[in-house]
């Protein structure tokens, strides 16, 4: 059976070149980075070179980049991290009703420690309002979280604009950017961007390694205490291996990042054009300032998760949502959010390309998913 993998936004195949590069650190340099004898420096030097390269890839300096496990403790560490270490200031925070469940979820725990959370709702596209942004920040507001883009829709938020006006009212910004970082431009000083999550495993480097900037000045509490590594920021002995990939992954994306991303506007836009030639299909998300590699459709009088498992039948994956959030029988927060009724939003799927989609792999996709969407309005329930 032919096999499509078309969830490249849950995550992504490990290059292999990114897997050459790691495999002298599982066992030839293997030394704790902290260590001063020839060994842990050895794995040190490896450490400080990748720190460089991520820099690079955003325009920092090689003492802002923070490694962690993952883009969530990324999210994680810059709410909570932020919020305890500015509590004196204020303890007023904005984010948007579409932010990853990693950014909403601390935001609510927060709500319960005392600190109040302003969720700023977007448009039918997706985007937020900069003038009710504007208008949010208060005198005890202390950050602004808004994704750079979201991880279901594809929408690309004015994040320039956002930093600006952050920075006229010296707020600490946030951006996850786990969906941009190394397929779209980045710079944090063009952008007045304060702290940055990023992860590996979206990028074709290994799971299990995520990073955070944090601009040099900026005021942070950490959520682990041990042994301080990362600059005291974040302790815990570092995944030499996985850091290694994640920094040859970055390199490899920012070299090829130009070339891709028009090869994949260019898949992105002939998918988006076929599907909605099938009867009552709808795009969710801006058609244009999107990511290059989303698509998310929603149909009329069927639901998502019996289309994935159809589709999967033919060995095409794809997603009725995010991939932290799939297995949940509730709607789509972000759907919901762009004004889609609940039924509707059970509708959605998701198709996200790599740098492996084929022309061909998207053609045979076009062939596939009318049928399926024509099988199961025949069955539905919800056709009048």
């Amino acid at each position: 059976m032919r096999r499509i993998y078309l969830d490249y936004a849950a995550t992504t195949p490990v290059d292999p070149r990114v897997i050459e590069t790691m495999k002298p650190y599982f066992s030839k340099v293997f030394g704790n980075a902290s260590s001063l004898h020839r060994f842990g420096q050895e794995a040190k030097r490896a450490l400080e070179e990748s720190r460089y390269k991520i820099a690079e890839v955003i325009s920092a300096t090689d003492s802002e980049i923070i490694f962690t496990s993952s883009g969530t403790e990324s999210d994680n560490l810059a709410i909570k991290g932020i919020a305890s270490a500015n509590k004196d200031k204020g303890k007023h925070i904005i984010v948007s009703r579409i932010e990853h469940d990693a950014i909403l979820e601390p935001s609510q725990w927060l709500e319960k420690q005392g600190f109040e959370i302003t969720y700023l709702p977007v448009d039918n596209y997706g985007i937020v309002d900069i003038h009710k942004l504007e208008n949010s920040i208060r005198k005890d507001t202390i950050l602004v979280s808004i994704m750079h883009a979201n991880n279901e829709i594809g929408t690309i938020e004015p994040i320039e604009e956002i930093g600006k006006i952050c920075s006229k009212h010296g707020v600490y910004f946030h951006t996850d950017a786990v969906q941009t970082f190394g397929k779209t431009s980045i710079d944090v000083n063009k952008m007045d961007i304060d702290l940055l999550s990023a992860s590996s495993h979206k990028i074709y480097g290994p799971k299990g390694v995520g990073m955070l900037f944090v601009r040099e000045g900026v005021k942070i509490e950490p959520l682990l205490h041990g042994g301080g590594h990362e600059s005291g920021i974040r302790s815990s002995t570092e995944n030499v291996a996985g850091i290694v990939g994640f920094s040859a992954a970055a390199e490899i994306a920012k070299k090829e990042m130009k070339k891709e991303s028009a090869r994949q506007i260019k898949l992105r836009d002939y998918l988006i054009k076929n599907v909605l030639k099938i009867e009552n299909s709808h795009l969710n998300g801006h058609p244009v300032n999107r990511l290059p590699n989303n698509t998310n459709f929603w149909f009329d009088f069927i639901e998502g998760e019996s289309l994935v498992t159809h589709l999967d039948f033919y060995g095409i994956a794809a997603s009725t949502g995010s991939a932290c959030s799939s297995k949940s029988l509730e709607p789509s927060h972000v759907l919901l959010a762009i004004g889609l009724k609940h039924e509707q939003a059970h509708g959605s799927l998701r198709l996200t390309l790599g740098k492996y989609t084929t022309k061909e792999d998207i053609d045979y996709t076009l062939t596939i998913l009318p049928k399926v969407v024509n099988r199961l309005r025949e069955i539905s329930p919800f056709k009048k």
